[in-house]
C-alpha cells in the first residue's frame, strides 16, 4: 500500500505511544513509525504486554500494528525516510547545575534535534510534542538551521493535553488540539499540514492555532492551573479537619458555582504523575529567570502545599497509631499516582512508603497495575516490603490499611472480610475519600479520611 503521509515519532513513552496509535487508527492511509533509544521499550510495544497501560489502548494497537503503525529501533534510517517528525522525548527536571530541581533538562531533546539535522536528506516538519519551556522552539530552529544544503525545517508546537488513565478517550475526543507556528508562509503551510491530519477526526472548531510561544506556554499553564486546584482544595481539607467541617460538602457547594465548576476539587493526598510538579517547577524557574520573583513564589506555593498534604497524612498515620509504627504491618492499597494507569512517577505512595519504612513498619503493597514500577521505585530502600496484587491477601495480618490510589475495585472490596483478617485495633486511612467511612466504622475500623472528622472507637 502506498501511504499518503510518512510520520515518525521519536519517543515511545506515555505520550508518544498512545498519540501515534490514535493517529494510525484514525488515518489508515498514513504510515506511522515510533522509535525510541530504549530497545526494550520498542520490544514491549511489539509484544502482547505493552509498556503503557491505558484502558482500550491495547485494542487500538493490535488493530493498527503491522498495518500502518510500526515500532522500530533504527532511528537514523527512520529520520531519513519520514517527512513529518513528532518529538516526544523525556524532559525531566534538571538535577544538576543552573536551575537544578526546577528547570527542564533538555539534553535528550537537544540530542534529538541534532540527530534530525544530521540524518535528514529532505525538508521536514518537526513537531514539539513533549512539554517544553517557552522559547525552546527557537533553540531547536537554531540547531536545525545549521543543516547544510537546501534542506529546510519548519518547527511547530503541538502540546498534548491528554490525561493518563483516560488517554484513549482524550485523544479520540479532545477538548482542543493546539498548534503553534510562525506566521510565515512556510510556517502556515506546515501548520495546515498538521491541521489536515487532526481534522480527519477532530472537528475544526476544536483545532485552535496560535503563535509558537503561546502554544509552548499554554501547556505549562494548563497543568499549573489544574495542580493549583488540587492544592487549593487540599489546603482547605486541613482546615476542615480542625473545624469538623466536611471537605466533600464544601467542595460540592463550591463546585456548583458555574464560575468555578467541580473538576479537580476532590481532596486527597496530593497530585503525582510526570507532569504537574515538573511543569510547575519549570514555570517557577522561567518566572525567576525573567525577574518575576513574586509570580515564581506564587506558583512554587502550589508545590509546597502538595508536599505539606503528604507530610500531614503521614503524621496522622503515626499519631493515630499510638506514635509508633515499629514492627507493625501496613497495607498500602494503590501505588500508581492515579487509577487506570501503571505509572508511578511522583506518586504520593513513594513518599508515604519511604516514611513508613523509616518508622520501621513492614509495608505490603497492593496495586492491580503498578507493582513492577513500585518495586523499581523502592529498590534499595532499607526495610521490609512485600508486593501482593490480591488486596485480601495483602491486608491479612496487617494493623492498618492505607488507600493511596482511587481504583474502582477498592470501593467494591468486602471490608468485613478484610477486617476479620487484620490485627485489632484495625486502622483505615483513606487518602482518596473513596470508601463508605460510616460502614467501615460500623464494621469495627478506626477510620481516618481526608478533610473530614475521624471515626474512632477510642475514647478521648
Amino acid at each position: 500500500m502506498k501511504f499518503k503521509k510518512k510520520i515518525l515519532c521519536i519517543g515511545a513513552g506515555y505520550v508518544g505511544g498512545p498519540s501515534m496509535a490514535i493517529i494510525a487508527y484514525k488515518c489508515p492511509d498514513c504510515r506511522i513509525t515510533v522509535v525510541d533509544t530504549n530497545p526494550n521499550r520498542i520490544d514491549a510495544w511489539n509484544s502482547e504486554d505493552l509498556p503503557v497501560y491505558e484502558p482500550g489502548l491495547d485494542k487500538i494497537v493490535k488493530k493498527t500494528r503491522g498495518k500502518n503503525l510500526f515500532f522500530a529501533k533504527d532511528i537514523e534510517n527512520q529520520i531519513k525516510e519520514n517527512d513529518i517528525i513528532f518529538v516526544s522525548v523525556n524532559t525531566p527536571t534538571k538535577t544538576y547545575g543552573a536551575g537544578a530541581d526546577m528547570a527542564a533538562d533538555l539534553q535528550y531533546w537537544e540530542k534529538t534535534a541534532r540527530q534530525i539535522m544530521k540524518h535528514s536528506r529532505s525538508s521536514k516538519i518537526v513537531i514539539e510534542k513533549s512539554t517544553l519551556p517557552v522559547k525552546t522552539a527557537l533553540a531547536m530552529e537554531k540547531i536545525l538551521a545549521s543543516a547544510k544544503g537546501k534542506i529546510k525545517f519548519d518547527v511547530l508546537s503541538n502540546p498534548e493535553f491528554m490525561a493518563e488513565g483516560t488517554a484513549v478517550s482524550d485523544l479520540e475526543n479532545p477538548d482542543r488540539v493546539l498548534i503553534g507556528s510562525h506566521e510565515t508562509k512556510s510556517g502556515l503551510k506546515a501548520r495546515a499540514e498538521l491541521i489536515g491530519i487532526y481534522a480527519r477526526w477532530v472537528p475544526l472548531e476544536k483545532i485552535i492555532t496560535s503563535n509558537i510561544w503561546s502554544s509552548e506556554l499554554s501547556k505549562l499553564v494548563a497543568n499549573a492551573f489544574l495542580a493549583q486546584r488540587v492544592s487549593s482544595i487540599n489546603s482547605i481539607s486541613a482546615l476542615c479537619e480542625k473545624t469538623d467541617a466536611d471537605i466533600s460538602e464544601v467542595a460540592k457547594a463550591v463546585g456548583m458555582d458555574s464560575r468555578i465548576g467541580d473538576k479537580f476539587l476532590k481532596a486527597g493526598i496530593g497530585f503525582g504523575g510526570s507532569c504537574f510538579k515538573k511543569d510547575i517547577l519549570n514555570l517557577v524557574y522561567l518566572c525567576s529567570y525573567y525577574g518575576l520573583q513574586e509570580v515564581a513564589a506564587y506558583w512554587e506555593s502550589v508545590v509546597k502545599i502538595n508536599e505539606y498534604q503528604q507530610e500531614r497524612f503521614m503524621a496522622n498515620i503515626l499519631n493515630s497509631m499510638f506514635s509508633t509504627l515499629a514492627g507493625k504491618k501496613i497495607c498500602i492499597l494503590g501505588f500508581s499516582f492515579k487509577a487506570d494507569t501503571g505509572d508511578t512517577r511522583e506518586s504520593p505512595a513513594i513518599y508515604i512508603s519511604q516514611k513508613l519504612l523509616a518508622e520501621h513498619a513492614e509495608v505490603i503493597i497492593s496495586d492491580p497495575k503498578a507493582l513492577k514500577n513500585a518495586a523499581i521505585d523502592l529498590a534499595g530502600i532499607k526495610g521490609t516490603v512485600k508486593y501482593i496484587e490480591d488486596p485480601y491477601r495483602a491486608a491479612a495480618g496487617c494493623h492498618a490499611l492505607v488507600i493511596l490510589t482511587d481504583w474502582d475495585l477498592y470501593q467494591k472490596l468486602d471490608f468485613q472480610k478484610i477486617y476479620s483478617s487484620m490485627v485489632k485495633p484495625a486502622f483505615l486511612f483513606d487518602g482518596r475519600n473513596i470508601i463508605d467511612h460510616k460502614k467501615c466504622f460500623a464494621i469495627g475500623f478506626n477510620v481516618y479520611p481526608i478533610g473530614k472528622p475521624a471515626l474512632s472507637h477510642f475514647k478521648n
